[in-house]
């Protein structure tokens, strides 16, 4: 079983900063792509910002020059800098990673969620 645990959660004011991290644990062979999202209540989860396994990035477009996402493959971590934060960042945050395993002989490639954790901007 491969689970994913973020932290960091938390308020903050706005135009403030906070890291978000994830960490997989678990049996897997590999982590490939690895990301954060984003969802409010009453709205669809976006797609906030993706790194691959080479650490090729790109984000949405409201986050773009405030958020850094970034890997650490040694401790299987992955991490969410945000800074300049708006009371429109304000949802649960989640990490998602795609991760390779052993199935009996084969490899299979699955999704993995963690379970969000609250951002909240507000003064």
């Amino acid at each position: 079983q491969v689970q994913l645990v973020e932290s960091g959660g938390g308020l903050v004011q706005p135009g403030g900063s906070l890291t978000l991290s994830c960490v997989a644990s678990g049996s897997f062979l590999s982590i490939h792509a690895m990301g954060w999202y984003r969802q409010d209540p009453g709205k669809e989860r976006e797609l906030v910002a993706h790194i691959s396994s080479g650490g090729s990035t790109n984000y949405v477009d409201s986050v773009k020059d405030r958020f850094t996402i970034s890997r650490d493959n040694a401790k299987n971590m992955v991490y969410l800098q945000m800074k300049s934060l708006k009371p429109e960042d304000t949802a649960v945050y989640y990490c998602e990673a795609v991760v390779a395993r052993m199935q009996g002989l084969t490899v299979s490639v699955l999704e993995v969620w963690g379970q969000g954790t609250l951002v909240t901007v507000s003064s």
